[in-house]
């Protein structure tokens, strides 16, 4: 059976270049490093994974447990989309109109499917960084979505993690450069523990 969750995915992969990545809260807040892949202006920019896989955009489905309506002239909304694993922050503003007025309209809290960019910002030089995700589109799901989505992450962090141990992901040696400190066997028990969580 097609589930929003699938058909967004599907949507997603065959109209924009850069597949959006399933990624649980845990991993994605440990990213600390960003690049561009080319010299183009209109290069794709990437964030690292520390499972050694870059994310241009991801495709996340949480609870959205708060949201809040910023600014007058530049107004946007921010808001946090909760995982078994931990918080996704998310934005939308005037540059994504459309996904604005779909955030504005969603009562919290509810299941959502959100599709966006992920980009890393420093509130000051001082402090670290941080990792926020501005949305592209975003949808009220039901539970059985966010279980398969779980299960489908879970799926795919597993897969992430033989690649890295194997040295056979795209960016493995770029991901132990920039994360010499993290283990990535630590997302394999944060995998089982989210699916712990669900009924599938």
């Amino acid at each position: 059976m097609s589930t929003p969750a699938r058909e967004m995915g599907k949507k997603d992969a065959s109209f924009e270049r850069e597949p959006a990545r399933r990624v649980f809260a845990s991993e994605l807040r440990e990213c600390r490093y960003q690049f561009k892949d080319g010299e183009d202006e209109k290069s794709p920019t990437f964030v690292l994974l520390p499972t050694g896989e870059r994310c241009n955009r991801v495709f996340i489905v949480g609870t959205l447990t708060e949201k809040q309506r910023q600014g007058d002239q530049n107004m946007f909304y921010r808001g946090r989309v909760v995982d078994p694993t931990g918080t996704f922050f998310i934005m939308a503003g005037s540059y994504q109109p459309e996904a604005m007025q779909q955030l504005a309209k969603i009562e919290t809290p509810a299941f959502v499917a959100v599709i966006g960019k992920p980009s890393l910002y420093r509130k000051d030089e001082a402090s670290a960084p941080m990792i926020s995700i501005r949305v592209e589109s975003i949808n009220v799901v039901d539970k059985e979505t966010r279980d398969l989505w779980v299960l489908d992450t879970a799926e795919r962090t597993l897969d992430r993690i033989e690649a890295f141990a194997t040295g056979t992901g795209t960016d493995v040696v770029k991901a132990k450069e920039q994360y010499p400190t993290i283990d990535p066997v630590t997302f394999r028990k944060i995998a089982y523990d989210a699916l712990a969580q669900i009924k599938i």
